[in-house]
This record gives structure tokens, sequence and C-alpha cells, in this order.
């Protein structure tokens, strides 16, 4: 069983872009976004994957994942399947000491939003903070992306 540690946050400015290293577009839709888990179809950039998701613990720092590459037409073919709605975004990949941040920005019908997550090794390790980063909203339902596709952004 793979679990993933991850921490998640608002982001306040778009200061990001300019320590970014590379940067991602991204195409996703949920053939399964039940609150329980979550079966993701990804397309980034030329690479797709399939990714089952668990329910986080109670912090909402801690959940099981499992992901495999597939094939790119595949994928294509899975979105078409998935729920309403696929959701855009791009992705930037951040260094900051011996960490990667992923901002991700939204697209679409959840342009404005941006998110930053953080992958850890254990829940309670520390870590350098950007200046860029806001509140954090590791655990709120609202902002993870099986939720948003549900309901975007723009209509909260």
């Amino acid at each position: 069983m793979s679990l993933e540690i991850e921490r998640k946050f608002l982001v306040k400015n778009l200061d990001f872009k300019i320590e970014s290293f590379e940067k991602k577009y991204i195409k996703q839709g949920y053939l399964n976004a039940d609150k329980n888990r979550t079966v993701r179809v990804r397309v980034s950039n030329t690479k797709a994957f399939l990714t089952i998701k668990g329910k986080s613990n109670k912090a909402g720092t801690t959940r099981f994942e499992w992901e495999k590459e597939i094939v790119l037409s595949e994928a294509e073919e899975l979105l078409l399947l998935c729920e309403p709605s696929i959701i855009e975004k791009y992705r930037y990949l951040i260094k900051k000491g011996k960490h990667t941040f992923e901002v991700d920005e939204f697209l679409g019908d959840n342009l404005g939003l941006i998110v930053a997550e953080i992958e850890l090794n254990f829940e309670n390790e520390t870590f350098d903070k950007p200046n860029w980063l806001a509140k954090e909203v590791t655990g709120s339902l609202k902002y993870y992306n099986s939720s948003i596709s549900k309901l975007p952004f723009k209509n909260w």
C-alpha cells in the first residue's frame, strides 16, 4: 500500500512563477469522485496516468494513493467517460530546500484558484515556506480536485 502525505495551501501572489523550474499543462477527470475513494484519469503534457486515492486521515494529510502510467490514447478515451466536469490547470514545480512544491493555477470554471501542495515523508516534517504561501487548507475537502470538479471555483 502506498501512502501520500501532503499539505495544501492557498497562494497569495504570482511570485512562484519566477521560481518555477518546470510548467506542465494538466487535464484530468474523475471516473469516480466519491468522498471515500477517487479514480482519476490525468493527461500531463504527453504522459497519462490512472490514479486511485483513498479517504484522507482525520488531519487530511495522509491517504492511500496508487498511480500507474497508461497509454495516452487510452487516457483520452477514458476522459470521455469521466464525471462532469474536466479540470484543466497549469502546474508549476518549485524547489524549496529539500522539497518540491507543486502549484496548480486552475483554468476554465476554476480560473482564479491557485493552490500549492507539498509532499512530505512524514506528517510533522518541517519544510521551508515560501513567501507566496497563504492560508493552509490541508484537509479542507472544498480544495480537493475531486470536489472542485463537482463544484467549480466560479460557483463558490
